[in-house]
C-alpha cells in the first residue's frame, strides 16, 4: 500500500504556489485590497446598510481572482474535460483544499464564501452525473458560461436535516394550454440569492413525508422568487435569505428525473462534505502551526511559552488528530473516485460523514486553542483565528449537522443502512432461531 502522493499532484501544488506568488498576491496588494483580509475584513466585506450583503467591490475582487485562475487553467481543475476542466479527482481536490487552507487567509482561497483559485463547484459534477441529454443540451453551456447560476434550495423554515419531510410541493398544472408545474413553498439559507439566475428548488411531487422517492429538483428562475428576509449570521457578510414562491413553470423545468431528485442533493453534499473536511483540516493545521511558532518565540518570565507542557500538550493532541484525520480524508476521497455518486451513498457515506463532522469540530478547537496560546492578540481581529472560528463553526451545522452525520455513522455501524445490513439480518435470524431452540442471550453470544 503506497501512501505517497502522485508526483503530478505534488508538482501541481508547486504550480499553484507559484501562481499565487506571481498573480494573486500582487492583486491582493493593489488598491488597499488588504483591507479585505486584515483586521478590517468584516467591515470591508459587509454592506451593513444593504441587508448585510457582501459589498460589490469585495465580490468584484473575487471575480478578478477567479478570472486569473480560470485563464491559467486552475479554476476548473475538477470539472470534466468536455467542460473545460482537467477532471481532477476527489483525492486531488482534498489535497489541494487542505494545502490552500493551511496557508491562512488570502485572496487565493477564502472559505467564507467558498472562493478559491481551484473552484469548488459541485453543481458541475452533479449536473454531469444526473442531467439527461436533453437537459445538457438546454442548460450545459449556460452553466459553464455563468449565464445560469443556481442557488441550492433544500432546507425549509420547518425542516432542515429532515429533508424528506419538506412542505414545498410541485403539482402539475396547465397554463394557457401548456403543461407545467405549480411550485409552492418556502426555503431557508438559500445562499447567493443576490447574484443567481435560478434556484434549485427541491419539492415533493409524489409520495408521503419520509419517502426518499417523490422529490423533484426544479430549476426556478430568480424573478419568480420572493426574498422574505436576509438572515444575519455569526459570520458576516450574509447572503443567506429566507425565500418564498408560488409560481408556474414549464413542464421541463427540472434537472434529473421527476420524483428522483433527492439523488442530486446527496451528490452535492457528498462532494461538499469531503472537501469541507479537507478545508477544515487545512485551517486547523494553520492554527496549530501559527501557535507553535508563537509559543517558540514568545518569552514571558524569561523563557519560551513552548517550554510549558500546558502549552505543548493541547497542541500535541490537536496535531495528532490532524495526522489521523488526513489519512481518513484521503482514503475516503480515493474510494469516492472509484465509484459513482449512487454507490457512494450506499457504501461509504458514513466515512464521508466521519471526515466532515470530525474535521469541522477539530478546526473550531484548533482556532480556539490558537486564541488561547496567542493571548489577547489571539482574541483580536489582527489575527485570523476569530475569523476561522466564526466561519468554520457554521460547518458544524450546515451540510448536515454533527448530530445528523453521527446518526448516519450509527446507522452504518449498527447495520440499519450500508454494507452491514445483510450481516445483521443474518445475525437476527440466527438469534431468533436460537431463542426458538431455548437458548439464552449468553449462549447465543458465544
Amino acid at each position: 500500500m503506497d501512501f505517497a502522493l502522485d508526483q503530478d499532484l505534488v508538482d501541481y501544488l508547486a504550480e499553484l504556489d507559484a501562481f499565487i506568488e506571481d498573480k494573486i498576491k500582487p492583486l491582493q496588494a493593489q488598491d488597499d485590497n488588504e483591507r479585505f483580509f486584515d483586521h478590517r475584513r468584516e467591515h470591508a466585506r459587509t454592506d451593513w446598510d444593504n441587508n448585510g450583503l457582501p459589498r460589490p467591490e469585495w465580490e468584484e475582487l473575487l471575480g478578478k481572482a477567479r478570472k486569473l485562475a480560470d485563464d491559467a487553467g486552475h479554476y476548473r481543475f475538477a470539472w470534466p474535460k468536455e467542460m473545460g476542466g482537467k477532471e481532477g479527482s476527489q483525492l486531488a481536490m482534498a489535497v489541494i483544499r487542505e494545502h490552500l487552507a493551511a496557508k491562512g487567509l488570502g485572496l487565493f482561497n477564502d472559505l467564507q464564501n467558498e472562493h478559491s483559485i481551484v473552484g469548488n463547484n459541485p453543481f458541475v459534477l452533479m449536473f454531469k452525473e444526473f442531467a439527461t441529454p436533453e437537459q445538457v443540451a438546454r442548460d450545459g453551456e449556460k452553466l459553464l458560461s455563468g449565464a445560469l447560476r443556481a442557488a441550492f434550495g433544500l432546507t425549509e423554515p420547518n425542516h432542515g436535516s429532515d429533508a424528506t419531510f419538506m412542505e414545498t410541493t410541485g403539482v402539475r398544472e396547465d397554463k394557457d394550454g401548456k403543461p407545467g408545474w405549480r411550485i409552492k413553498g418556502e426555503k431557508m439559507w438559500t445562499t447567493g440569492m443576490h447574484v443567481v439566475s435560478h434556484v434549485m428548488v427541491f419539492a415533493r411531487t409524489s409520495g408521503k413525508d419520509g419517502d426518499a422517492l417523490g422529490i423533484t429538483c426544479f430549476i426556478v428562475p430568480r424573478e419568480l422568487i420572493k426574498i422574505e428576509e436576509w438572515l444575519w449570521t455569526f459570520n458576516m457578510p450574509t447572503d443567506h435569505p429566507r425565500i418564498s414562491f408560488d409560481c408556474w413553470i414549464p413542464e421541463d423545468s427540472y434537472w434529473g428525473l421527476v420524483d428522483r431528485g433527492l439523488g442530486l442533493g446527496q451528490s452535492f453534499v457528498h462532494q461538499n462534505r469531503i472537501r469541507q473536511a479537507a478545508s477544515s483540516l487545512g485551517a486547523a493545521v494553520y492554527c496549530i502551526e501559527e501557535s507553535v511558532k508563537y509559543a517558540r518565540m514568545r518569552k514571558p518570565f524569561g523563557k519560551a511559552l513552548s517550554d510549558n507542557q500546558a502549552i505543548q500538550f493541547p497542541l500535541v493532541e490537536l496535531h495528532a488528530q490532524c495526522e489521523m484525520l488526513r489519512l481518513l480524508i484521503r482514503q475516503t476521497a480515493w474510494q469516492m473516485d472509484k465509484m459513482d455518486h449512487k454507490t457512494i451513498e450506499r457504501e461509504i457515506s458514513d466515512k464521508v460523514s466521519i471526515c466532515n463532522y470530525w474535521g469541522n469540530r477539530l478546526c473550531c478547537e484548533a482556532a480556539d486553542r490558537a486564541m488561547q496560546v496567542h493571548g489577547g492578540m489571539g482574541y483580536s481581529r489582527h489575527k485570523a483565528f476569530e475569523h476561522i472560528y466564526r466561519h468554520h463553526r457554521r460547518y458544524r451545522i450546515t451540510e448536515g449537522s454533527e448530530e445528523i452525520q453521527q446518526r448516519k455513522v450509527g446507522a452504518f455501524l449498527f447495520g440499519y443502512l450500508g454494507p452491514r445490513r445483510q450481516e445483521f439480518k443474518a445475525l437476527e435470524a440466527e438469534w431468533a432461531e436460537g431463542r426458538a431452540a431455548g437458548k439464552n442471550d449468553r449462549e447465543l453470544d458465544m
